[in-house]
């Protein structure tokens, strides 16, 4: 066996015991050791909703922290005797409980601090030629255009949640651009909830994390942020500012150490979509899967908001390693690689070909921080928020444009570059003023694919996961070894050993669920050979459904699809005299050929039209 044989052997074994350690931690990650969130079932009466409270905080004695009460979710803190995989084991027996679930830790998605600072006036003494206002990207980032387009214009401005660290409201960049989102129904400092909205002078927004107006940035990323989203309409390093046409809404959930909960995280995003928000940037993630935020996502596509996401730093495949809230299967997410000034992937930067969109500069940005001053970071955190600025400015001369067209157009007008190919979906890097421009001609969508999370709950373990710490060192040793060129047989054969050994206990357990009636297939899959039309992004595909359920079926199409991508399918019958319509959500790809769909509210009636098919086919292997 070859080397290069011998290294794809390797890392098909190393992957393989991932999977398996992903499959069986019960939940991944850091998480809040005295909270949990717990959703109950859509079809309880309110009296029971008030019994489950009453017996959640009198028997069990917690304590009601948020509660999000047309959601029935509730935020519970726990009492000091009761660890967070007792409550939730208990809870999940409650006949009125949905799921239950950790309080998760998130951070903030750059790689380093704010360096080469200089303040407000430094900056405003230089030459237009020494600023570097957007990195060493520039020449592909030319905003020029723009700005003046910008200044041109008297269009209604666009709000941007900037969910983060916090905000220098103070800043010359936001005070002489007149760029922070200000509450007109709230009075400042009178201590009162003026506008009703559940928040005493929230007049800039909120902070999540001290549960007060103050939005004091202790970390200078959420400054640093804003001023790369402000940058996307108007020139922050002009001598003589314009008036921004963007507004930062700050939503401050993350501490001084970058640090925050999914908890803080749910309200951030509820605070910006009902207060207005029509762009929300996350530049944070974690590798915990929460139903929760997955729900508070899904809740901003409804409502046509754009969404985007930092893509994370680990510089990790989220194909394989998802990161959220980047990596969840909402239609309308943006997620963002960081790019390098010669257009490849940032050495940092996660990727992934069906679950990262594309690139945006990420390395040695420059921008606003705390203080006044002007400083450098790095991340994907520092490339997501130009594609939010971006977004704001496409909905600037196009107002009611929805967040899933956003990110068609965005991703359309993107420019193609070859470091990036397999790394990223589009293979491409943001093109500010294509999506512009695009956005300016092009026909407005008046709706968008359902979306609906799935019901059920999922894990997604992480390096902290107990019996995987080995298989991060085997995974670091490879890489290592790989790049040498030092992969010989006996190494191989090493790790082979181990991994066989450490596997069996997981193989086993795999074996004996198989058994399990409760762990077999939710439907029948039974083969069909019928021609199928596909409908994404207003173009039509053909391919064939080779099998097919109650539950979804598999496409055969030499036509690439999204994964998590919305799929409206008209099937043939067997017999090739009945059609049905039916729409779902891509949920796996093989080879770029075989496509699991996910059927996504299926009518009796078309439900009832497969259950007849399959009388007369035979079942699938």
């Amino acid at each position: 066996m070859n080397r290069i044989k011998l290294v794809h052997v390797y890392r098909s074994i190393v992957v393989m015991f991932f999977t398996l350690c992903f499959g069986f931690s019960a939940w991944a990650g850091n998480y809040r050791h005295d909270k949990i969130i717990v959703k109950l079932k859509k079809n309880i009466s309110q009296s029971n909703s008030l019994k489950f409270l009453g017996k959640a905080t009198t028997d069990k004695q917690m304590h009601l922290s948020k509660s999000w009460t047309k959601l029935k979710m509730y935020h519970f803190q726990l009492h000091k005797s009761q660890t967070v995989e007792q409550a939730i084991d208990e809870l999940r027996n409650d006949p009125n409980v949905l799921y239950a679930e950790p309080d998760y830790i998130i951070q903030k998605a750059s790689v380093d601090s704010a360096s080469g600072q200089k303040t407000y006036e430094e900056m405003m003494s230089l030459s237009q030629s020494e600023k570097v206002y957007t990195s060493e990207a520039s020449a592909q980032m030319d905003f020029e255009q723009i700005y003046e387009s910008v200044s041109a214009s008297s269009n209604p401005t666009v709000t941007v949640a900037v969910i983060d660290t916090g905000i220098d409201i103070d800043h010359p960049i936001f005070v002489n651009s007149d760029a922070l989102w200000r509450n007109t129904g709230e009075i400042a400092g009178n201590g009162a909830d003026d506008d009703g909205n559940g928040y005493i002078d929230d007049v800039y927004g909120w902070n999540f994390v001290d549960n007060n107006g103050s939005l004091y940035d202790d970390d200078d990323h959420g400054t640093h942020v804003s001023g790369v989203v402000v940058s996307a309409g108007i020139d922050i390093f002009a001598a003589s500012m314009e008036v921004s046409p963007i507004k930062i809404m700050a939503l401050k959930f993350l501490d001084g150490n970058g640090i925050g909960s999914t908890s803080d995280a749910i309200n951030a995003i509820y605070y910006a979509v009902d207060n207005g928000a029509q762009v929300i940037n996350n530049s944070w993630g974690g590798n915990s899967y929460s139903q929760a935020l997955h729900e508070a996502v899904a809740y901003t596509y409804t409502k046509g908001v754009t969404f985007v996401a930092a893509a994370g730093n680990a510089s990790a495949n989220n194909d394989n390693a998802p990161m959220y809230p980047a990596s969840y299967d909402v239609p309308h997410i943006q997620s963002i690689a960081a790019t390098t000034s010669s257009d490849y992937l940032a050495s940092f930067s996660n990727f992934g070909y069906n679950s990262v969109d594309i690139g945006s500069p990420g390395v040695f940005i420059q921008s606003s921080i705390d203080g006044g001053g002007f400083g450098y970071m790095s991340g994907t955190s520092m490339a997501a928020p130009y594609v939010s600025g971006v977004s704001a400015m496409m909905i600037y001369y196009a107002p009611s444009m929805l967040g899933y067209q956003i990110k068609s157009l965005v991703e359309s007008s993107s420019d193609y570059v070859s470091p990036l190919s397999g790394l990223v979906h589009e293979e491409s890097r943001l093109n500010p003023l294509s999506s512009i421009n695009a956005a300016k001609v092009a026909n407005v969508a008046a709706s968008q694919p359902g979306y609906a999370v799935d019901g059920g709950t999922r894990a997604v373990a992480s390096e902290e996961a107990g019996g995987c710490g080995l298989v991060t060192k085997l995974q670091a040793d490879f890489n290592k070894n790989n790049k040498q060129g030092r992969m010989t047989g006996k190494s191989f054969g090493k790790v082979f050993l181990i991994v066989v050994v450490l596997s069996l206990p997981f193989a086993l357990t795999l074996y004996l669920r198989s058994k399990d009636p409760a762990n077999r297939r939710a439907y029948e899959r039974f083969q069909l050979d019928s021609a199928v039309t596909l409908s994404v992004g207003g173009k039509q595909l053909k391919g064939q459904v080779s099998t097919i359920s109650l539950g979804g079926a598999q496409v055969d199409t030499q036509a690439l699809l999204e994964n998590g991508g919305i799929v409206k399918m008209n099937i043939s019958s067997p017999d090739g005299k009945d059609l049905i319509e039916v729409e779902g959500h891509v949920v796996w790809a093989e080879d770029g050929k075989s496509y699991g769909v996910k059927f996504a509210e299926a009518t009796s009636q078309t439900l009832n039209q497969i259950s007849n098919w399959t009388d007369n086919l035979e079942k699938a292997s």
